[in-house]
């Protein structure tokens, strides 16, 4: 069986309608040197009351078109010949197919044939050429990036919190102090606060103490008006003696004792590491109070206060759940402010650095990165046999409905495996195919025109197609087609360009083919196509 035949299997190709022939084309060589001319005819026979648009194109297919020739008008009877020709060329050796095009008759689109051209290589003395050794396969570097980008994050949200408790802290001691009108009304908020907490009840009297004399030193230092929280023990008391004094309080015995007391127990605590016990702590904790209601209740008034400057006790609390609910927006705010402003410049940073294609991808986590930067698998699939490593495992797929009738007729064993579909961004087909007859001719000529119908069957429009000889490093010939084409969405009626890559191998009786599909400047998709056939290995097939 010829080796066309098989090919024709594999493409699978949907049927291709025959049109009524309006438009001739014809070609003055198929075979030209680079940069030489090709000189594409195209031909069609009208009415005289018909009109013809010729389209202006600067590219058709992968040849450039160097001169459009004006439209020759030859009369026949009552019809009239035009003749159109294009002046086209390619600085690239390789073997082209100049594509399909359109021609409105009457409003009316038809299509021209496509015509396969060769453009000469040239040739390359390899005597004279220097030759280098292989370098050795050096391991990639790992790429961390989002772990890196991952800790920035993290460092930045423990700014933000460390800015917003740090704001929370140094201002709820300025809000109670610009709401408390009075020493003793900040002392006894102060002790009933310090009561919420518990936190003796969990184990922490240390904590607790220290807060407790605190609030009776700073009530001292206020409303007394001597350095208590500089102060010893003793200094304290001393001091407060002779305020007292100096003042004319009346203050009891009692009461210096009781308040001296508690804070040698609390330097006990403190410094000694004592722990009273649950009566002791709370018979302390009265006698604090105690001992600063009767220190206020000694003080004597100096001003006489009128009734109508003294808040009420609810209109206190109102006030200071105000001021807090504004601290408090505003705690949030600049926190809040000052995670997006370390984003800002951490994004800026990068995009300095790395460019902005890069932090796009990398934050939006674009599907082809991904799949370049994800776990590869390297498996063995079909027989004969090819090894490859994808983004992903090839799934294996059944095409016996899609098959010829007669097909399975002349196969001994088909297997497809695909990643994706036509609609990803990035889709792999891989199919081996072995035949029970021996196949004949060595060459691939001609699957560029079955490749053509297939991609033409799928909805496919602009193609180009360049065919080259390729072979493995296990001395594998095969054909290689490249090229782009266009899609129209069904949905958003845009078109969308694609970049595909075709192999084709033989083996005894064997055939293997390889199809790549992206999307057109996908950088990312180009990385792994170019991965994918580097990696690609084959068996020798089994007669």
């Amino acid at each position: 069986m010829k080796l066309k035949f098989y090919i024709f299997l594999f493409l699978l190709s949907s049927v291709v309608f025959a049109q009524q022939k309006q438009v001739e084309t014809s070609i003055d060589t198929t075979k030209n040197k680079i940069g030489a001319e090709f000189k594409l005819t195209l031909k069609t026979v009208v009415s005289s009351k018909s009109k013809v648009v010729f389209p202006k194109l600067k590219n058709i297919g992968a040849l450039e078109v160097i001169e459009s020739y004006p439209v020759d008008t030859v009369k026949k009877n009552d019809t009239y010949e035009l003749i159109k020709k294009y002046g086209l060329t390619q600085f690239d050796s390789g073997k082209y197919t100049i594509p399909s095009i359109p021609i409105l008759i009457d409003k009316k689109q038809f299509l021209s044939d496509s015509i396969k051209v060769e453009v000469a290589s040239v040739k390359v003395d390899t005597l004279q050429q220097k030759m280098y050794d292989i370098k050795d396969i050096t391991a990639a570097d790992s790429d961390n990036t989002l772990w890196i980008y991952l800790l920035i994050f993290i460092v930045i949200l423990g700014i933000g919190g460390f800015v917003y408790w740090f704001i929370k802290k140094h201002q709820k001691k300025k809000i109670e102090e610009e709401v408390y009108k009075t020493p003793i009304e900040k002392a006894t908020n102060l002790l009933n606060n310090l009561e919420k907490k518990e936190l003796w009840q969990k184990g922490e009297i240390k904590e607790y103490y220290s807060e407790l004399t605190d609030i009776a030193r700073n009530y001292i230092e206020e409303a007394i008006q001597i350095p208590a929280m500089e102060s010893t023990t003793s200094e304290l008391i001393q001091g407060l003696k002779t305020a007292s004094a100096k003042k004319k309080m009346s203050l009891t015995p009692e009461t210096v004792e009781n308040l001296e007391r508690v804070l040698r127990q609390a330097d006990l605590v403190k410094f000694a590491k004592s722990k009273p016990l649950e009566f002791e702590i709370t018979e302390d904790r009265n006698k604090i109070q105690k001992a600063i209601l009767t220190l206020d209740n000694a003080i004597p008034t100096e001003v006489p206060v009128e009734e109508d400057e003294i808040l009420n006790e609810a209109q206190r609390q109102k006030q200071i759940k105000l001021q807090l609910k504004k601290q408090r927006s505003r705690r949030i705010t600049i926190a809040v402010s000052s995670v997006f402003v370390l984003l800002f410049l951490t994004t800026a940073f990068f995009v300095a650095t790395k460019g902005f294609t890069y932090v796009k991808d990398t934050v939006l986590r674009d599907s082809s990165k991904r799949l370049l930067e994800g776990e590869w698998v390297k498996s063995e699939y079909g027989d004969p046999s090819i090894i490859i490593e994808t983004p992903n495992v090839l799934r294996r797929t059944d095409i016996t409905k899609l098959m010829p009738k007669n097909g399975f007729a002349f196969i001994k064993d088909m297997n497809v495996f695909v990643m994706g579909n036509l609609n990803d961004e990035f889709s792999i087909s891989l199919s081996t195919l072995k035949a029970k007859q021996e196949l004949k001719g060595d060459n691939f000529d001609g699957s560029d025109k079955l490749a053509l119908q297939l991609l033409e069957g799928l909805n496919f429009e602009n193609i180009l197609i360049k065919q080259e000889d390729f072979e493995t490093t296990e001395n594998i010939k095969g054909a290689k087609l490249s090229g782009s084409m266009s899609k129209t969405d069904p949905l958003t009626k845009t078109a969308n360009r694609f970049y595909y890559e075709l192999l084709f191998f033989q083996q005894g009786n064997g055939v293997q083919q390889i199809l790549i599909l992206h999307r057109e400047g996908d950088r990312y998709a180009q990385q792994i196509s170019e991965r994918i056939m580097n990696s690609v290995q084959f068996k020798k097939a089994s007669n």
